[in-house]
């Protein structure tokens, strides 16, 4: 697995221990931080008055990476278990998490902006956020990725008798309509950072991009037409598909249930958005927040907790590898893959490139390869968003 580069990090407090700093400097260099000795255990003697006490947010609607048990109605999720973990370990750090709002965090208005909770200091961090290209870094500080770079982007678009049909995988989105989700990654302006995966070109700036108010209201414009496509991540589709898990839904299972048979991703494998991968904590810029919970975050990435926490939540092959890794939790999964790397149908909810018979309106020939770019390393330019695109809300 490939690791990726960490945010900058800044000088410890010389009371670190000598381990937590050999550990949080190689994590800074883009891998999970090795040691010689394995941690096994989180049992922790923290003395409560010294820890550092800090509240995150998370909602509910954002399975496996934050939701409620369906049977307890207790916060659940990928992020609040390393928080847990971690504060259980560290005797540094006391994180408390609290339901909140995703607006409240970060606001998909005026082309993006600092949620309100954030910047009066109600909440300290909010948890599971993808560390994007753009306007999220003027107002926002990341910590530490608690996964690989792991959120490829993609575009949702009708089927129409199980293919491809107003927007195909060789779609430069000229003239189109595409919406993106107000307040989730990736952001508006993250369309100019991807490369259709089919032709490996930039797409057109002659499109309008809509901002609709919720994943369900988005998908709803391209249902009823209103939109061409959406661009979301490649796996919400798949994540929004309703089953007996224990997870409560707050989305509308009827809605997303065609995937495969009424909508699909054309697109997906779309990484060039990212800078790093889901984070535990995005926070106000300048209020220090990554500086103080990267280090026991570095040290709980070495345990043993931290993988079965992957394996529980179905994300191992996305998880920064510690020595409690093996070959087995290496499996990807249809929305890891790019479009290029797609085969059989669309059945499935993903779409394989569309074969060379089917693309007559290209003037020129697809490429005989097309380079590998599961990961934003290969994937990341970084562009301007042109005049000509216009925008909706």
């Amino acid at each position: 697995m490939q690791s990726f580069p960490q945010p900058a990090l800044m000088m410890q407090p010389i009371a670190c221990a000598v381990m937590s700093c050999i550990a949080l400097i190689l994590h800074g260099c883009g891998s999970v931080p090795t040691s010689t000795t394995s941690t096994t255990t989180t049992t922790s003697t923290k003395a409560t008055a010294s820890a550092m006490k800090l509240k995150f947010g998370q909602d509910v609607d954002y399975p496996p990476y934050a939701f409620k048990n369906e049977t307890t109605g207790e916060l659940a999720g990928f992020g609040k278990d390393i928080a847990d973990g971690m504060t259980a370990m560290c005797d540094d750090v006391d994180i408390e998490v609290v339901e909140t709002k995703w607006g409240d965090c970060w606001s998909g208005a005026n082309g993006g902006s600092l949620g309100a909770s954030l910047e009066d200091g109600t909440l300290d961090a909010c948890m599971t956020y993808t560390h994007t290209q753009g306007v999220r870094n003027e107002y926002a500080d990341f910590s530490y990725g608690i996964l690989d770079t792991n959120k490829a982007a993609g575009l949702l678009a009708l089927l129409k008798e199980g293919k491809e049909s107003k927007v195909t995988g060789i779609s430069d989105l000229a003239g189109k309509i595409v919406v993106d989700v107000a307040g989730w990654a990736p952001t508006a302006d993250g369309l100019d950072y991807v490369t259709n995966k089919c032709t490996s070109e930039k797409y057109s700036s002659n499109y309008t991009l809509l901002v609709g108010p919720s994943n369900d209201e988005s998908l709803k414009m391209v249902l009823n037409g209103t939109a061409d496509a959406m661009f979301v991540y490649a796996d919400q589709a798949y994540n929004y598909q309703c089953k007996n898990d224990g997870v409560k839904t707050t989305w509308n299972c009827s809605l997303w249930s065609g995937f495969g048979t009424k909508y699909a991703y054309v697109q997906t494998g779309q990484y060039g958005y990212t800078i790093n991968g889901t984070t535990l904590a995005l926070s106000k810029k300048g209020t220090g927040v990554p500086e103080k919970v990267n280090p026991c975050l570095a040290k709980f990435m070495e345990t043993k907790e931290y993988h079965d926490i992957c394996v529980k939540y179905g994300l191992a092959e996305s998880c920064y590898p510690n020595a409690f890794f093996t070959t087995v939790d290496e499996q990807k999964m249809p929305y890891d893959l790019p479009t290029n790397e797609q085969t059989g149908d669309c059945s499935n909810g993903y779409c394989p490139c569309p074969s060379q018979e089917t693309t007559t309106p290209l003037t020129t020939a697809m490429p005989s390869s097309i380079p590998d770019t599961t990961t934003a390393s290969f994937d990341r330019e970084t562009t301007t968003v042109s005049s000509s695109t216009s925008f909706m809300v």
